[in-house]
């Protein structure tokens, strides 16, 4: 087996009119069962209609790791040099800063590809597209288990979720994260900005919790939460916060693979079952889980009313965070 910092000679992969070049496709990233970057971009080909529809026309930053999981990792929002004129890009605006950044924007699955050539290998989208970055069309539901928190309590959370969306009329498309927790994923019109979809998303969540308050928080601060809790980390909504896509590959050693599911797998499905070796093969067999994502859109108007409610009794939003 070459080590993580070995070389092998280039090979060209041939994507619809475009062909992508990959370098050291030898090298090892994850050495769990030893597989490459080629193995990587042969994934990502393997699931190809699943990543661009979670990735389409929106700003991605780019976890890149250039001799593999276990070296240095490199947290990318402005796209690397040497993009061919295929790649595109969308301009954000990081107005704390002053300054802007030309991101990654995915319309093909050949732009993943130069995408793992240039060593990514997770992609972090923004929940807006082009069209209008400063108003999303994704509401996220980031089920965030703490220390001690068992996956049995994600799965739980995630049942009440489920309840309270189909309470709402909002259909919910779930997945793991490829870590130790979960997302869900909703599609909502893009009418409001960062500021009320993540105060949305705080309401939503201060439901489940109530539903549910033995096992899940809202608790900002993360020294206040109890470690067997999972946190409904609503802030993912905020403005420039981003978590892996669909389909996205983890920097972890084992490969693992942020998946979608039906809703009648969660009491099944645990997180060491989906990596880049098994889920081409599910793919295949079950198509893409999120296929239908961008037809069913919900309006966020009732949990605006219940933020609303909230905070007419009393309970404080966190700031912002900084964009």
């Amino acid at each position: 087996m070459n080590s993580p910092s070995s070389s092998s000679p280039a090979t060209e992969l041939e994507i619809g009119p475009y062909a992508v070049r990959i370098s050291n496709p030898d090298r090892v990233y994850f050495p769990a069962r030893g597989e490459t970057k080629l193995d990587l971009a042969n994934y990502y080909l393997g699931v190809g209609d699943g990543i661009v529809r979670a990735l389409r026309e929106r700003p991605c930053m780019l976890h890149r790791y250039p001799t593999g999981v276990t070296g240095e990792k490199v947290h990318q929002k402005r796209l690397p040099h040497g993009a061919p004129p295929w790649v595109e890009t969308v301009r954000v605006e990081f107005p704390r800063y002053q300054r802007h950044a030309y991101e990654l924007c995915v319309t093909d699955i050949a732009q993943v590809i130069w995408a793992v050539q240039m060593s990514t290998v997770e992609f972090h989208p923004w929940n807006s597209r082009r069209a209008d970055t400063e108003k999303p069309d994704e509401w996220r539901i980031d089920l965030d288990p703490m220390p001690d928190c068992t996956f049995d309590t994600v799965r739980r959370v995630a049942h009440v979720a489920h309840e309270v969306l189909d309470e709402l009329g909002a259909t919910g498309w779930p997945k793991t994260s490829g870590g130790s927790g979960m997302h869900v994923y909703i599609r909502i019109a893009p009418e409001h900005g960062f500021t009320d979809v993540r105060r949305a998303a705080l309401a939503f969540a201060r439901e489940v919790e109530r539903r549910i308050p033995e096992l899940a928080t809202t608790t900002w601060w993360r020294k206040d939460r109890d470690p067997k809790k999972l946190f409904i980390d609503f802030n993912q909504n905020a403005r420039d916060h981003t978590i892996a896509a669909a389909y996205s590959v983890r920097g972890n050693p084992e490969a693992r693979v942020s998946a979608p599911l039906r809703w009648d797998e969660i009491d099944d499905a645990s997180p060491q079952d989906f990596t880049i070796a098994t889920m081409p093969a599910r793919f295949a067999e079950l198509g893409d889980l999120h296929e239908g994502i961008d037809e069913a859109v919900f309006e966020i108007d009732p949990l605006l009313e219940w933020a609303d409610r909230d905070e007419r009794e009393g309970a404080e939003t966190p700031p912002e965070p900084a964009a």
